[in-house]
């Protein structure tokens, strides 16, 4: 006599399967490990070989510097799904269902544009002018050899598969793909929502305080 097999549930095929697109800036990650590093070895330092108020000092300066430090370089990042984008800036995490977004703008800065007309900045998507100039000379290389070429006789050669553009450039067109790709979707409706990152401000404000009182002290 045979048990019958425990089969697992049928998946429900109206809910969403994708796991989110993540997107960090490596040089901000490279920058926060560098200050953090020398931060804490700093502090340590004074907190180590340190007399009278030095100790203290450092001790509030870290918990002020540090907070600070990880919410500027390593915790900005951008997560796209099927139901919305997500933006986690140093303060702030702003929640935009596909729906609920108007635009996503490249100048000086990457932004999203919610239907209402506010805006919110990518701060993990940095805009680099000189990865733009750059991206620019090198597509301008490429016609100019694909014109020397065609003009000698020479063997044709493939055409690019489309221009060169700075990665950020590249992730904002990602994420203008995926925007009109969902926009419709029953599953990407709603309102906009932001919450501040209170596990940043509560440290640093702490820091800041105890750092006050102690100047104040003298």
């Amino acid at each position: 006599m045979t048990t019958p097999d425990h089969q697992a549930p049928a998946p429900d095929p109206s809910a969403p399967e994708y796991q989110d697109r993540i997107y960090r800036s490596p040089a901000g990650i490279a920058a926060g490990v560098l200050l953090l590093a020398v931060v804490l070895w700093l502090g340590i330092d004074a907190l180590v070989v340190g007399h009278g108020r030095t100790p203290w000092l450092a001790l509030a300066g870290m918990i002020l510097v540090i907070p600070l430090i990880v919410a500027f370089t390593l915790r900005p990042a951008v997560y796209a799904s099927e139901e919305r984008l997500r933006i986690r800036n140093p303060f702030r995490v702003i929640v935009l269902p596909w729906g609920s977004l108007s635009a996503l703008r490249s100048g000086y800065s990457n932004e999203a544009v919610a239907t209402g007309g506010t805006r919110y900045q990518l701060w993990a998507l940095p805009v680099s002018l000189r990865a733009r100039n750059k991206a620019a000379r090198q597509q301008s290389r490429s016609q100019g050899q694909d014109g020397r070429s065609g003009a000698a006789g020479g063997s044709p050669t493939a055409a690019p598969a489309g221009p060169v553009r700075a990665r950020t450039d590249q992730t904002m067109d990602e994420l203008r793909e995926l925007a009109q790709r969902h926009q419709k979707s029953e599953h990407a409706q709603g309102e906009p929502s932001v919450r501040w990152a209170y596990e940043v401000l509560g440290p640093a404000a702490a820091g800041a305080v105890l750092l006050v009182i102690l100047v104040a002290l003298g």
